[in-house]
């Protein structure tokens, strides 16, 4: 989601970008095929540069470390989530362990660059979406246009900070430019703070639909997410949960230090998407 916007948007300023991925958009230049876990593979084939731009999951940017820092990369920007600072307590063990693993890779990643000279920033973004390639707001779209209707755990009162994958792409950028946000690591929510059955109601919206919210009891919740998991493999139960937990965060450390100011939360969704 976000690779492509930083590319587009770094051309746009005059920078030649390459893009690391497994598999390159065919007939497109500028891109290198590789797995960025395995530098030894495509470090030949990367040009000399200075700024590196870290999409994928952090664990898997620590091994290419050393290789940036020998073609030259003297910055790099990382993406990580402030589902560090959300799920750390979660009742879901893939979740803590996963959680677990992020944590120790932004430390590692601090550490490595610091000791090669790499100067570093490490985002953390709150839900990431774009409008019909996210695995959040747009499968929430999705559920929309099969049932025309959304059930909620409780009231839905949780307060949200959706962020757009395209603001999250420039603010890494800009964040790249700055000398203030060298070796700091900073929480980038989006632009409107709603509560989740706003953010769903904005969804409806988006899809040109009239709202249909239904208000389920928790428990009620826990035994329907149970029978209906099978459709829904990436999903569980405690969802459900924090869609009465406030995950609210401030954005005045990257306001002032890159200029962090994302779009409040309109999604517009095209007519056909991926179910």
């Amino acid at each position: 989601m976000i690779g492509r916007y930083m590319m587009r948007h770094l051309a746009a300023r005059g920078i030649q970008p390459v893009g690391l991925v497994r598999s390159p958009p065919a007939g497109e230049d500028g891109w290198i095929a590789g797995d960025v876990r395995t530098p030894q593979a495509w470090a030949a084939q990367m040009p000399p540069c200075d700024l590196v731009l870290a999409t994928a999951e952090l664990h898997l940017v620590v091994p290419a470390i050393e290789t940036f820092a020998h073609n030259g990369v003297r910055r790099l920007v990382a993406i990580s989530t402030t589902s560090l600072l959300t799920k750390r307590d979660s009742v879901i063990d893939a979740e803590r362990d996963k959680l677990a693993r992020i944590a120790a890779a932004e430390t590692q990643l601090a550490a490595d660059c610091e000791r090669l000279g790499i100067g570093w920033t490490i985002l953390r973004p709150t839900l990431i979406y774009d409008e019909g390639r996210d695995i959040n707001v747009s499968r929430l779209a999705n559920l929309i246009r099969r049932f025309g209707f959304i059930p909620l755990a409780g009231s839905g009162k949780g307060l949200r900070q959706p962020v757009h994958a395209e603001d999250l792409a420039t603010g890494a950028i800009d964040a790249a430019h700055s000398a203030a946000a060298i070796n700091k690591a900073y929480v980038v929510p989006g632009g409107d703070t709603l509560s989740y059955r706003d953010m769903v109601g904005r969804i409806f919206e988006g899809l040109g639909r009239r709202r249909m919210i239904v208000a389920v009891p928790a428990s009620l919740w826990r035994l329907a997410f149970r029978l209906a998991q099978p459709l829904f493999p990436n999903a569980n139960f405690a969802m459900g949960d924090r869609m009465s937990m406030d995950m609210v965060f401030d954005a005045g450390p990257a306001q002032r230090d890159f200029g962090w100011r994302p779009r409040g939360f309109r999604p517009r969704f095209p007519e056909t998407m991926k179910p």
